[in-house]
């Protein structure tokens, strides 16, 4: 089939909304500063964000698999709506109500992931999946950038800051809801006879190659948090850039390589296998990671920088399709699977944090490290 952008349209637009639970990392560092946290309390604001990935993720993938992909797409739309409405009732006033609001961004963020990248199977080509995986995870991006583009514009030019994201995405969000109601989309049936449950799920774990793809999204998520929040602390560390100012300039240049990268990807899968991208995007992303500890000067840093963005970009799409599309029967399942591990974007950016405090900011980005080396290794398991 062709591609049906009517019905394809509004999944773009969920993907884009996705991104904006990433803006827990760009306010990491901000908040580090203005409240003076460690290294390693700065990490639990990135838990906020990310923790309930852990623990809704795989009910969502259940009640997904009887109630339909379009219905809990809908519902994690409203979830994120209401976090994002409530710190602008409450006028931004208590510090709780806004970690409660990101819980709840967060919440919505998981339910669009775990309906999001299997529904886009069901409005994708045959044969397609993994390149318009990466065009949805590009268009996230675009969300993701924004949670440091808009705070950097906002403050320069109309006085202002952080808080305008607020109603700007409540705006976006309201107006996906929208758009999707009205759309019809046909899912693909569950081709397995038994409905998938909680053992059912369990049970894909004991499948050694689903248990490692499993794992290296924990890691990759981990890792990419960690970047986004860590970032201008190593501008600052390395460069003397003041954190404030010019620190999200780190995390912007990288969500900029990040949605380069994914767009890049969806036109290179044209034409190679994504087994053969991942080997190639995992390298690239190690050598980014290197760069940063021989980075001599800012446009070195920057460059690094770059090439971590285009060496991550395209990980988390290229293991998530790949692994469904080995086993699409169970893609209900192995969703909840996959969006359960993004809690890595809660517990890694912690791990590194301590790392960093104990020995120094450089060694935690040796965490990171560790992350994609995995993956790399992994991208050479061939599936029995």
């Amino acid at each position: 089939m062709k591609n049906n952008y009517l019905k394809s349209g509004p999944i773009f637009l969920a993907f884009l909304c996705m991104g904006f639970g990433d803006v827990v990392g760009p306010l990491t560092s901000q908040l580090q500063a203005e409240y003076q946290l460690s290294n390693f309390m700065a990490g639990l604001v990135t838990f906020m964000g990310f923790i309930m990935f852990g623990l809704l993720s795989v009910p969502m993938g259940l009640y997904q698999d009887r109630k339909g992909k379009k219905t809990v797409l809908i519902l994690g739309m409203i979830a994120a709506l209401a976090g994002l409405t409530l710190p602008i009732l409450g006028d931004f006033s208590s510090f709780g109500l806004l970690l409660g609001s990101l819980l709840l961004l967060g919440t919505g963020a998981t339910i669009l992931q775990v309906a999001g990248n299997p529904i886009m199977r069901d409005v994708s080509p045959e044969g397609k999946y993994s390149r318009n995986l990466s065009f949805g995870q590009f268009t996230k991006a675009i969300g993701s950038l924004s949670g440091a583009l808009l705070p950097l514009l906002a403050a320069k030019y109309w006085g202002l800051d952080w808080k305008i994201l607020f109603p700007i995405y409540s705006s976006i969000l309201l107006v996906a809801i929208i758009y999707l109601w009205f759309v019809k989309i046909e899912e693909k049936k569950n081709e397995s006879e038994t409905p998938a449950s909680f053992k059912s799920v369990l049970s894909l774990l004991k499948n050694p190659y689903v248990f490692f793809m499993v794992l290296s999204i924990f890691l990759y998520v981990g890792a990419e948090v960690s970047m986004s929040a860590k970032l201008p602390n190593f501008l600052e560390h390395k460069f003397n850039f003041d954190i404030k100012e010019l620190g999200l300039w780190g995390t912007l240049f990288f969500f900029l390589a990040l949605m380069t990268g994914r767009f890049l990807g969806g036109i290179i899968l044209n034409w190679m296998s994504p087994q053969r991208f991942l080997k190639i995007t995992s390298l690239v992303a190690i050598i980014g990671i290197l760069g940063l500890f021989i980075a001599s000067n800012s446009i070195i840093g920057f460059a690094a920088i770059l090439v971590i963005g285009l060496g991550f970009a395209n990980i988390f799409p290229l293991v998530f399709s790949i692994t469904i599309d080995a086993m699409p029967e169970r893609s209900n399942e192995i969703s909840g699977l996959m969006v359960t591990a993004i809690i890595g974007g809660a517990i890694v950016p912690v791990i590194f944090g301590a790392v960093a405090d104990i020995f120094s900011l450089m060694a935690g980005f040796i965490v990171t490290l560790v992350c994609i080396g995995y993956i790399l290794v992994l991208s050479f398991y061939k599936r029995k």
